[in-house]
């Protein structure tokens, strides 16, 4: 597998962030990873692929309910992670396996189920990835993505910010190119919702691993935000921190029988 300079990024911070992504309580959300398997429609016939699992957070969650789950991510810390936490959940229903996503290396039609959480934003090409998501799903099989979502008047600001914060950051997509997307590939009953994860900053700084002197930079951008909005994450201070929300979409469509 011949890495591209964007993987070996990629592969450098998240194995930096491996533990302390783990971590972060807004990762591990009952809510979120409760509406990501209700609007999913997971159930103990599903063979699920987690498409850069990460650390195993969405995965483990997704193999209390089926019968067997697939995670798959380009970073070997991470999936090292993820069999951690899979043997803390004494889950024995989960497979791993460092693998890049273009393409996916597994066989047309392979899962009934595929999802993805937070990982769009990383990619150099979104529409080739979605393709290879709908390609290894079977046929009335369902693909669910969940990842960070801006507004095209605030996109450009948001992105400066995240790629100081995360130099693996591409660009993020707005609600209509998800759509547009899932459109193009010919999904069926395609649903969404919306929601918000609130984070604090200086803990978010804490796992994240930014360029040399680049924190004092974020820090100034938050703090002059502040009752502007212009990143879109509704900045506020509570106290001497500072505190946002990201906006995210859950984005469940089923490919076409």
């Amino acid at each position: 597998m011949k890495k591209t300079k964007h993987d070996e990024t990629i592969v450098e911070q998240f194995s930096r962030q491996a533990l302390p992504f783990s971590q972060q309580p807004a990762h591990s959300q009952k809510s979120f990873l409760n509406l990501m398997l209700e609007m999913s429609g997971v159930n103990r016939e599903d063979h699920v692929l987690d498409v850069a699992c990460g650390p195993g957070l969405v995965a483990c969650a997704f193999a209390a309910r089926a019968r067997q789950v697939t995670g798959i991510d380009l970073t070997p810390a991470m999936i090292e992670r993820a069999k951690q936490l899979q043997q803390e959940k004494q889950l024995t229903n989960l497979i791993w396996q460092i693998g890049n996503v273009l393409p996916l290396p597994f066989r047309d039609e392979s899962f009934s189920l595929v999802i993805t959480r937070y990982t769009f934003h990383h990619f150099l090409h979104p529409q080739a990835v979605f393709t290879e998501l709908v390609r290894v799903c079977a046929r009335g099989g369902r693909i669910l993505v969940a990842d960070t979502t801006m507004t095209p008047e605030k996109r450009d600001f948001f992105d400066m910010e995240e790629k100081l914060r995360d130099p693996s950051h591409t660009r993020t997509l707005t609600p209509t190119e998800f759509l547009q997307m899932a459109a193009d590939l010919k999904l069926q009953e395609v649903r969404t919702r919306f929601i918000k994860s609130e984070r604090n900053l200086e803990a978010h700084l804490r796992a994240s691993f930014p360029h040399p002197g680049d924190e004092e930079k974020i820090r100034k951008i938050f703090r002059e935000d502040i009752g502007k909005d212009a990143l879109g994450l509704g900045a506020r201070s509570k106290g001497e921190e500072i505190y946002f929300a990201y906006p995210l979409i859950i984005l469940a469509g089923r490919k076409t029988a």
